[in-house]
């Protein structure tokens, strides 16, 4: 009779999302997969998961690339530092540049919410073993990138800098040239003042003064947006 492996102790995971049912599901998921691995806390901002990594003792970090107001790009070198936590990036972004960069940053791996249940079981067991968990192109764009050393130019730089959900505001800026910020906010399933206060952040990003000085300032440098001008809202990126 063949007879399943158990770990000594399960991978104990700490999730880090924004969003509550998010959260919830990601629970209900990984504790049935006991006791292969647990569930030891849950965060939805910056400033909670560096908290909670003060009280507990995780093995991997589950994490949102967007939490609330905060980037998690931003901050994964600083989640390696003060743990012995793995990062596995769980996200509704397509956007290879940010697997890129996550990954460069020191994320063990990037799953996409879209994948069946199953691969992120697959994933958290991989990542908490030692390995790297990235799609084959993507894999091949990182080592890409580590291999030749290569800085990217300014406006590069300023693209990489935002996150998927300024990108796409940044999009509807383009497409909607001329909207008052509520129709805007409005497409984007935001409130007015979420929509001010992320624009106040790309335009700090960005080095740019207002919404016309960012639509100039984007259609003449980042033509990567113009496709994103139909893409859907990515809830929970």
């Amino acid at each position: 009779m063949n007879s399943v492996c158990v770990p000594a102790s399960p991978i104990r995971v700490l999730l880090a999302d924004d969003h509550q049912t998010v959260l919830w599901g990601l629970e209900q998921l990984i504790q049935s997969a006991a006791p292969r691995m647990t569930v030891v806390g849950q965060v939805s901002s910056r400033s909670a998961l560096f908290e909670m990594l003060r009280q507990i003792t995780a093995d991997l970090v589950l994490l949102d690339l967007d939490l609330g107001d905060s980037c998690a790009l931003d901050f994964i070198p600083e989640v390696i530092d003060q743990s012995l936590a793995r990062v596995l990036i769980l996200t509704g972004s397509t956007d290879p540049v940010s697997h890129q960069q996550a990954v460069v940053s020191g994320a063990r791996g990037v799953v996409s919410k879209l994948e069946p249940a199953a691969v992120l079981l697959t994933a958290i067991d991989r990542v908490s073993a030692g390995e790297i968990w990235l799609d084959r192109s993507s894999l091949s764009r990182v080592f890409d990138v580590v291999s030749k050393g290569a800085k990217p130019d300014l406006h590069t730089q300023r693209f990489e800098s935002l996150t998927p959900k300024e990108r796409q505001i940044v999009a509807s800026v383009i497409s909607e040239k001329g909207a008052r910020n509520k129709v805007i906010a409005d497409k984007l399933n935001m409130s007015e003042h979420t929509l001010r206060n992320r624009l106040t952040t790309i335009y700090s990003k960005l080095e740019v003064d207002g919404r016309m000085t960012l639509y100039h300032y984007a259609t003449s440098h980042f033509h990567r947006l113009q496709p994103m001008t139909s893409v859907p809202n990515l809830r929970g990126t």
